[in-house]
């Protein structure tokens, strides 16, 4: 069976968190520190909490990979918490260190508590919060990071960048169309500011008055959201599937963006922007040119669809967008709640956050992309070893060049 699967287990103050990736064919290359530079990215932008400054996470691979290269068996990676050294009693698994710290019993707006504890028939919110906590996304990066290197084999690139912070939004907006205008615009994005601060947007002027956004929010106890563009180029044409609504490749990508804290929505290419045109003014006509290599002869001029067309990659960069709601822990400025036991009026609880998440939101995003790309690619290519998904990829890309 071809196919990526992913699964991910631990607290945000536990010992530490763990992930499994399985599906990925044998032979493939792969070290820690494949992992470990996506993890030092999640962590990286202005605006992030107290608990960056307590974690520096490394990834331990603990299984699936011998010398260097992968064996086709699940890989097993665990990134230790450092902050569990704080909270052994708290987060115990011994009956005999419960009542160790206080019960928090007033929910969050905007969080996981108030459904959670209704859900899962508990009295104290920690039971959902260390779970539901954005912490848990680490390992997701950890893992897309194995599936990006997967996909490195066959010269796809996933990239991202910020588009806006609160109100302050980039002065233009790329051209869609160009792979390699998009990842110029990404490796931009990864350039730090004069102040050693990241918000990750390419241009310098915008990331300026995104900083004095952030910086403003932080002397007043608020929280910032904003939208980021995530981007795939070099997809081979046909990935994802028609015949079924779980098949196709935007809503797959789309469940996975939508499924990171805090993420309210995605646009693909144009998104909502489509619904204000016309159709003459919407649709990527076709045009040819043989191919000098094995590869797609069929291309657009425009990419307003985002490169995906009835649920199946159409061979240009995929480009999707997507927004982050504002933090909803406030330092400053609680918001208004009900204490779970007494039921009376409080001001909800604050838990150490971040200010402004939206640069490691994008990473988190680009990790999710190559966890569906990585799986979808599989599907149609197979391979138990990597040599094998390869000659399989090389005939169906000589097989489009005779289209």
């Amino acid at each position: 069976m071809s196919g990526i699967k992913i699964i991910t287990a631990g607290e945000s103050h536990g010992q530490a968190l763990v992930g499994i990736v399985e599906g990925l064919p044998s032979n493939m290359p792969l070290s820690q520190e494949d992992i470990d530079k996506e993890l030092v990215r999640r962590q990286m932008g202005y605006g992030r909490g107290g608990r960056m400054a307590i974690e520096t996470d490394k990834a331990e691979i603990l299984s699936g990979v011998r010398w260097g290269k992968t064996l086709g068996s699940p890989i097993a990676i665990k990134i230790t918490n450092k902050d569990w050294a704080n909270w052994s009693k708290g987060m115990s698994l011994s009956s005999e260190d419960e009542g160790s710290i206080d019960v928090v019993t007033r929910p969050r707006p905007g969080h996981a508590d108030l459904a959670g504890v209704a859900k899962y028939n508990f009295k104290d919110i920690r039971n959902i919060l260390e779970r539901a906590s954005a912490r848990e996304t680490t390992t997701r990066v950890a893992l897309g990071a194995v599936c990006k290197r997967f996909l490195q084999e066959f010269d796809i690139f996933i990239g991202s960048f910020v588009t806006s912070i609160g109100n302050v939004q980039i002065g233009t907006l790329p051209n869609a169309l160009e792979g390699g205008e998009l990842i110029k615009l990404s490796k931009m994005a990864e350039e730090p500011d004069l102040d050693n601060f990241i918000v990750r947007t390419p241009y310098e002027h915008d990331k300026r008055k995104m900083i004095n956004a952030i910086g403003e929010a932080i002397c007043t106890g608020d929280t910032l959201g904003g939208t980021f563009i995530v981007f795939s180029t070099n997809v081979p044409v046909g990935l994802g599937s028609h015949i079924q609504w779980d098949k196709k490749l935007d809503g797959r990508l789309a469940q996975a963006i939508m499924s990171i804290q805090a993420v309210k929505g995605v646009e693909t290419g144009i998104g909502f922007h489509a619904a204000t045109l016309n159709g003459s003014q919407v649709m990527d006509e076709i045009f040819y040119e043989k191919p000098k290599t094995p590869q797609f002869g069929f291309y657009r001029k425009t990419n307003n669809m985002g490169g995906i067309e009835g649920g199946m990659s159409n061979g240009m960069p995929i480009v999707l967008r997507a927004a982050m709601k504002p933090i909803p822990t406030l330092r400053k400025k609680p918001l208004k709640s009900v204490d779970l036991l007494s039921k009376t009026a409080i001001e909800a609880a604050y838990e150490r956050s971040d200010v402004c998440a939206v640069p490691s939101c994008s990473v988190i995003a680009e990790a999710m992309t190559a966890v569906v790309l990585a799986d979808v690619f599989l599907d149609k290519f197979g391979g138990d070893a990597i040599d094998e998904t390869k000659a399989n990829y090389y005939n169906y890309m000589r097989y489009l060049s005779d289209i």
